[in-house]
């Protein structure tokens, strides 16, 4: 087995789980959470501290700046070569994360679209800024209506990429999307979904969020707040980061804007617990609260579908 795939919703213990397996394991993560990329984030992303990237090696975690437009594309590409690399070592890859995006693109592959062209992608963007995702959406559902129902007249950067990659190539980019074979065989993998229950995941996501404000996460929203970056930007869309700088620009009180980022991070989970639902039913799913026991529980289903990759 090439590697052990660990989901869950935000603040849920993934990154713990996957750092006591790789002790037992002897394996490596791979960062599969799209705001644990950026560099800018070590706080507001909740990435794991210097001391826990010290006990096992970590992989695509603050490897990317805020000004760069990271996509799922950029992200299977560096995954799948973290992912050869750690199994030539004779390792386990342990890919831990929320964003259930890359891991359907592990195991279900994403299409090679092409890359964008800047002229038309600035025409889409000024589009998107002066009349909002609706235009681009009417237009899409004209040309790719399957694509367009797949999205919602609201996802903004989702609608821009499929309108321009029909644009550029007159194909549906649910078409691109089937026909590239998923990084990870059917054989290859194993995952695995925490599931704990709403009230206390929601408790632990108002914890965390105090938590990172106590850890510096206002000074890292100022940091990137001096930079001048587009509020576009993956990085200054991630949850905390708009709030706090509404803060810090006097539109809201601290605690007015500590409470919307719970709230976000509260209705980011809902949309992950649906996606787990939907995309991850087959998945074995997790429900104890202790960490060991969570571990023990994959451990067990480990030795179910591999008995050599580890012992009993």
């Amino acid at each position: 087995m090439r590697a052990l795939l660990i989901m869950g919703p935000t603040a849920s213990g993934k990154s713990a789980l996957a750092l006591a397996l790789a002790e037992r394991l002897g394996g490596e993560i791979v960062n599969a959470d799209a705001a644990q990329v950026y560099r800018d984030l070590r706080v507001l992303s909740a990435r794991p501290s210097p001391e826990e990237e010290a006990r096992a090696p970590h992989h695509l975690y603050g490897h990317v700046d805020a000004a760069e437009r990271y996509s799922v594309g950029k992200w299977i590409t560096a995954a799948q070569a973290a992912i050869a690399e750690i199994g030539a070592r004779g390792r386990t890859a342990i890919v831990c994360g929320g964003t259930g995006l890359y891991f359907k693109a592990l195991t279900e592959g994403l299409a090679e679209a092409p890359p964008p062209d800047p002229a038309l992608r600035a025409a889409l963007l000024t589009r998107l800024k002066t009349d909002g995702p609706q235009s681009l959406w009417a237009e899409l559902a004209q040309v790719d209506p399957e694509m367009a129902a797949t999205l919602g007249p609201r996802d903004g950067p989702r609608i821009l990429r499929a309108l321009e990659v029909w644009r550029a190539t007159g194909v549906s980019l649910r078409t691109l999307h089937a026909a590239m074979a998923p990084a990870l065989a059917p054989d290859q993998w194993l995952g695995v979904t925490l599931w704990p229950e709403r009230a206390s995941l929601y408790a632990a996501i108002n914890r965390r969020f105090d938590g990172m404000a106590a850890a510096g996460g206002l000074e890292e929203a100022r940091a990137l707040m001096t930079r001048g970056l587009d509020p576009a930007l993956p990085a200054m869309k991630a949850i905390g980061v708009p709030s706090l700088i509404a803060h810090l620009r006097g539109e809201l009180t601290v605690g007015k804007a500590a409470d919307k980022a719970k709230q976000d991070s509260r209705n980011y989970a809902k949309r992950q617990y649906t996606w787990i639902r939907g995309q991850m039913n087959d998945w074995r799913r997790i429900t104890a609260d202790r960490l060991d026991d969570r571990a023990e529980d994959v451990l067990a289903a480990l030795r179910g579908v591999d008995p050599t990759a580890v012992g009993h």
